[in-house]
């Protein structure tokens, strides 16, 4: 087996298994049951589309691709830490109603 040959088969298994960590991730952003679990569960999700992102390009061979993984990458660290000062204000809003 060429080095070139053994690349394509990684590179297909790779993208297979991100993809298949995409759908669970995207089960457990569906089924829940917490908003923490949500937010774990997007943060997955992001981390592996980047991944996938990073992957593809290294098969199609086009950097624009990365380009696209850095900038995903940064909107993805905005939305976690909202959604996790969303979620600790809205327990704090519950623990002073109890």
């Amino acid at each position: 087996m060429s080095p070139a040959a053994f690349l394509g088969y990684s590179l297909n298994i790779g993208l297979a298994l991100i993809a298949l960590a995409i759908a669970v991730g995207f089960l457990r952003l569906w089924r829940g049951p917490s908003l923490a679990d949500r937010v774990v569960a997007l943060d997955m999700m992001t981390a592996a589309i980047i991944a996938f992102c990073g992957l593809f390009a290294v098969k199609a061979q086009v950097e624009a691709y990365l380009d696209i993984a850095v900038a995903l990458a940064l909107v993805s660290f905005v939305s976690v830490v909202a959604l996790a000062r969303y979620a600790e204000r809205l327990a704090r809003r519950s623990d002073s109603d109890d």
